[in-house]
């Protein structure tokens, strides 16, 4: 069952990545800030015409990333941004929202400031290694701070076996672990993906995180209109990729694409 908002959402739940524009100091930013707001509050309005059940923000063009910080620049603008989403998309619409790479302390603050319901946050539980390099496990502090600011309403959402990682340190661990793991810690969420971004999750997968723990399990990368039917078990699916312009992340919205992820996913709610 997945809570947002202390709303019980139907599952699985519908959730659209908001590929926030390069912004202010990263190596591929050329827009301007009320450019790279404005955008986003496109296509977070777009998502929520669509039908989407709630959205998802994330500084995916910061690329190449830091490792688990990012600047006051960065925190700031992305508040500026998740505060001109939410009042675009009321009060009562679901948004999280995530700061690469495993910058979760910087987005859980974004999220308090900004009034939003959860964070997706890397290496939670289990360290990994990552493009960035080696990914230590937060649990520990991230959970403290959210405690510590008074933020206990923000769910916290944890990868998996994280995309774009190697995980070789933790091969004697199967995925039921992790998700132990997770649950023993506190988190309120666990997110299995594929390989890459827009790689499909293995069906098979999802289904064992789902058996191995009551925590609302989300699918994190690769949903598409044809292949989500192999994902009805799951409590959310994260979209991102196959939503844009010839399933490319870095390309606009298709509104075509988001019509037929809609109608698709509207014939496996329960």
């Amino acid at each position: 069952m997945l809570i947002v908002n202390n709303k019980k959402l139907q599952t699985p739940a519908l959730l659209g990545m908001v590929h926030v524009r390069a912004l202010p100091g990263t190596p591929f930013c050329v827009d301007s800030l009320d450019k790279v707001v404005k955008i986003a509050v496109d296509e977070a309005l777009a998502y929520k015409k669509a039908g989407f059940s709630g959205i998802l923000l994330e500084n995916m063009h910061d690329r190449p990333y830091l490792k688990c910080h990012v600047g006051p620049e960065i925190t700031a603008a992305m508040t500026r941004v998740a505060c001109a989403v939410r009042e675009a998309v009321g009060k009562d619409y679901p948004i999280g929202i995530q700061i690469l790479a495993g910058a979760n302390v910087e987005a859980l603050s974004v999220a308090f400031v900004a009034n939003l319901d959860f964070i997706r946050a890397e290496g939670c539980v289990f360290g990994h290694v990552a493009d960035e390099g080696w990914i230590e496990a937060c649990a520990g502090e991230l959970l403290r701070e959210r405690a510590r600011i008074g933020a206990k309403k923000i769910a916290i959402w944890t990868d998996v076996q994280k995309k774009h990682s190697a995980h070789a340190p933790t091969a004697d661990l199967p995925l039921e672990d992790w998700v132990h793991g997770a649950e023993f810690f506190g988190i309120d969420g666990v997110i299995v993906t594929g390989t890459a971004t827009g790689v499909a999750a293995k069906a098979s997968e999802v289904e064992r995180a789902k058996k191995a723990s009551p925590l609302p399990v989300i699918v994190g990368s690769g949903i598409t209109a044809k292949n989500c039917k192999d994902y009805a078990v799951a409590d959310a699916w994260i979209v991102g990729s196959w939503v844009k312009k010839d399933g490319y992340w870095e390309n606009p919205l298709d509104p075509k694409r988001l019509k037929e992820l809609v109608a698709a996913h509207k014939k496996l709610l329960r």
